[in-house]
């Protein structure tokens, strides 16, 4: 038997989900085999706890740890750093038939997500006030910004998702008047740790548009066509305080 066949039968086997191997059948009848397999999902649904603490605590532990049951026998870790497992868990969370009745639990988990990808982004130079101090008008609408690698943003039109995150997350008792709306929120890290602020509709077109490579005046204009109310100068300045742009070449076309 190849090492990687015997490898792939036993992780399948750890996971419950061997075949019908005859080799396989009998290490699964090992009695210490139990002792591995519930390590090993307890490990995932732990490292998920760790990972989505704000889902945790909107639907308590022993939800929680049983929806993540679910979700670790279908999706487990392709790797071991997990640190960074659970992507798709908000997707999972969507379809899943106990969460129907908390139809926002997907986007409270979605930032979750943003903030492990925050979390684990790699470090950028981020521009300042200053540095648009600096630039000079003629030019400035042609730069190309981009989202800083650690910035994550998103927006819910359904469900103030940013509010009920932000509330948990901080320890906080939600508002029992908290207003149902559609909200934005921006996660960024322009130093050591993970910063969370509101973000406008227009905020979420805006860092859209400088992802797709589009110029400042092109992204400027993506913002306010997605709300028209905005105000540019304060969020350019939120952005920029929040170190999550930096700058590409400029360039023309």
């Amino acid at each position: 038997m190849q090492l990687s066949t015997f490898q792939d039968g036993f992780s399948a086997a750890l996971l419950g989900d061997a075949t019908d191997a005859p080799w396989l059948s009998a290490l699964e009848a090992q009695p210490g085999f139990a002792v591995y397999r519930n390590t090993v999902l307890k490990g995932c649904i732990d490292a998920l706890q760790a990972n989505y603490p704000t889902v945790c605590r909107l639907v308590g532990e022993d939800w929680f740890r049983a929806a993540a049951a679910v979700f670790a026998r279908a999706q487990p870790p392709r790797d071991g750093l997990l640190v960074d497992y659970g992507a798709g868990f908000d997707n999972f969370l969507a379809g899943f038939a106990p969460a129907t009745e908390l139809p926002y639990l997907s986007a409270v988990a979605h930032l979750d997500r943003c903030w492990t990808a925050c979390h684990l982004a790699a470090d950028a130079t981020a521009v300042d006030r200053h540095w648009l101090a600096q630039q000079a008008p003629d030019t400035l609408p042609l730069v190309h910004l981009r989202p800083h690698p650690a910035a994550r943003w998103a927006w819910c039109d359904e469900h103030p998702a940013y509010a009920l995150w932000q509330s948990h997350r901080e320890g906080l008792h939600p508002n029992e008047a908290l207003e149902w709306t559609g909200d934005g929120a921006l996660l960024t890290r322009p130093h050591a740790e993970v910063v969370w602020h509101p973000l406008s509709r227009a905020g979420t077109a805006f860092l859209d548009a400088c992802a797709d490579g589009r110029t400042l005046e092109a992204a400027a204009t993506s913002a306010l066509n997605a709300e028209p109310t905005a105000d540019f100068a304060a969020l350019i300045s939120t952005l920029l305080d929040a170190g999550a742009l930096i700058l590409t070449e400029s360039r023309t076309g």
